[in-house]
């Protein structure tokens, strides 16, 4: 983190818990300084436009103008790095579409014993956020990856527009498995990534880091935006062509290969790099149970969690592609796993795709 006074705006129709962050923050670290706080969006506005923060809390549900619809006109215009705190609500994901860097789940008032545990998450998540890149939707960058694109599938365009299809019958591709990790801004990345594949894409195994609750939720938004079947996975769920799996909040998963299929187990095993779900827990059993028939994918994400999983899949075989820094909100995970030799290819999210199907069109 770097070594100056970020102020931090708190946004919260709460005045009770407004003060309690006020005064829980700068015992957080020493860099950081509350420099204010705002109870609606008209007082958050004039807040930002004088006070100029460096980094904002804000919650989701508010009176009048909500955080979502804030946000939205809000980062185009001061694209300052937003956490969102806030009960378990769908408006959260969507607001991370929008450009909110990060987010954690608000302790109820009776949860006097999970203040501590909040606090400590809170710290780390705002020292990422002070340091990540806002991405705001219609100002993504374009494909900055220069590689082969089958003919049948256009350049560009969303998931609905894409004429390309991978075989229907395959046994490379049947046996073929997908791991995908992210962290910071990974909501969004790993969406832009499915939503261009199309139906019959090799089963998908994702670790996402997010917490309980969350989970499912986000499989169901992906669910409904990608052709594939997006599911949160369940203890001994198959992994399948054409599904998606996405590691549950609070639960590590791993891959096992039982004859020529694979299922997951998830399980409330210790946290590694403190993460539950990690991906290097399944990226490590990827490479054990899959070997040269995976394709390992590590997106955006603070820290190294994944890195040595993903050399370790690149060594038993797998095909691994990493996500570049200009297109990452933190430039974290991929940037360890390439500077240790673990990713063969990187490329921007918006590319991703494209690259996957390349390789999985020649493999068929």
């Amino acid at each position: 983190m770097i070594n100056k006074t970020i102020n931090i705006l708190v946004v919260d129709d709460s005045i009770l818990f407004c003060r309690f962050l006020m005064e829980a923050i700068p015992k957080l670290n020493p860099n950081f300084c509350v420099c204010g706080y705002a109870m609606n969006t008209t007082q958050a506005l004039r807040a930002i436009e004088t006070l100029k923060p460096d980094l904002i809390t804000m919650d989701i549900e508010m009176p009048g103008e909500s955080g979502l619809d804030f946000l939205k006109r809000l980062l185009p215009l001061h694209p300052i790095p937003v956490v969102l705190i806030s009960s378990l609500n769908l408006n959260v994901l969507e607001a991370l579409s929008h450009g909110a860097v990060d987010f954690l789940r608000k302790p109820n008032p009776s949860e006097e014993n999970k203040k501590e545990s909040f606090l400590r998450i809170l710290a780390g998540k705002l020292s990422i956020a002070s340091t990540a890149r806002v991405r705001i939707p219609s100002a993504m960058p374009a494909s900055t990856a220069r590689v082969r694109i089958p003919s049948a599938m256009p350049a560009s365009g969303s998931a609905l527009t894409r004429t390309f299809r991978l075989p229907a019958s395959s046994s490379m591709l049947d046996r073929t498995l997908i791991a995908i990790g992210a962290s910071t801004g990974g909501t969004e990345a790993t969406l832009e990534v499915l939503r261009c594949l199309p139906e019959n894409t090799p089963g998908i195994v994702v670790t996402q880091h997010m917490p309980e609750g969350f989970t499912a939720m986000y499989a169901e938004r992906l669910n409904r935006l990608c052709r594939m079947s997006v599911k949160e996975a369940v203890h001994g769920d198959r992994v399948m062509r054409g599904q998606v799996l996405i590691a549950p909040g609070n639960l590590q998963m791993r891959v096992s290969r039982v004859g020529n299929t694979y299922t997951v187990n998830c399980f409330p095993g210790e946290k590694v790099n403190g993460h539950r779900p990690s991906v290097d827990v399944l990226f490590d059993s990827v490479a054990a149970a899959a070997g040269s028939d995976a394709v390992g994918i590590i997106l955006t994400g603070m820290g190294a969690d994944g890195a040595k999983g993903l050399l370790k899949m690149k060594q038993a075989g797998a095909y691994t592609i990493g996500q570049d820094k200009a297109s990452c909100v933190v430039y974290g995970m991929p940037m360890v796993a390439y500077d240790m030799g673990a990713v063969a290819i990187q490329a921007s999210c918006s590319n991703i795709s494209h690259v996957l199907l390349n390789y999985l069109g020649k493999k068929a």
